[in-house]
């Protein structure tokens, strides 16, 4: 994102800060998934989100290493957690992460357009829209 051309409400979804954020949020919801389903033990989803938490450059230096961003970003991420980690992740690929959070990134974009449309739109039209769509 060029900062001059948005605002920082939506260049803050765009950051790499918030994309890792909404990958953590993918693989926590996943765990909650696994242990709900009995595929792993009812408590360790508590256990990793106590301990979770990720380090923008100790990922940018591990990526450098292995030339993999979703590697980089568990590996970190089991640095924090440490043996309870080997959960993390279980049964998915990289591309079920990113997919899922930019998912949600473009969710958090859209609730800013939408909030923006709505509230541009003056009270009258949208009342004559709502008797319009009542009489229907």
């Amino acid at each position: 994102m060029i900062d001059r051309y948005t605002r920082p409400e939506m260049g803050r979804i765009w950051t790499e800060e918030n994309k890792l954020s909404k990958w953590l949020e993918v693989e926590l919801a996943a765990l909650e998934a696994l242990a709900r389903y009995h595929y792993i033990p009812k408590h360790i989803p508590a256990k990793v989100r106590s301990k979770a938490k990720f380090n923008l450059s100790r990922i940018k230096e591990i990526e450098s290493m292995v030339q993999h961003d979703v590697i980089a970003f568990l590996t970190n991420l089991a640095e924090y957690v440490g043996r309870d980690g080997r959960y993390v992740h279980f049964g998915l690929t990289s591309s079920d992460i990113l997919d899922t959070a930019l998912a949600l990134q473009l969710k958090e974009a859209s609730r800013i357009l939408i909030n923006d449309s709505i509230s541009s739109i003056p009270i009258s039209s949208i009342s004559f829209f709502l008797a319009k769509w009542y009489q229907e």
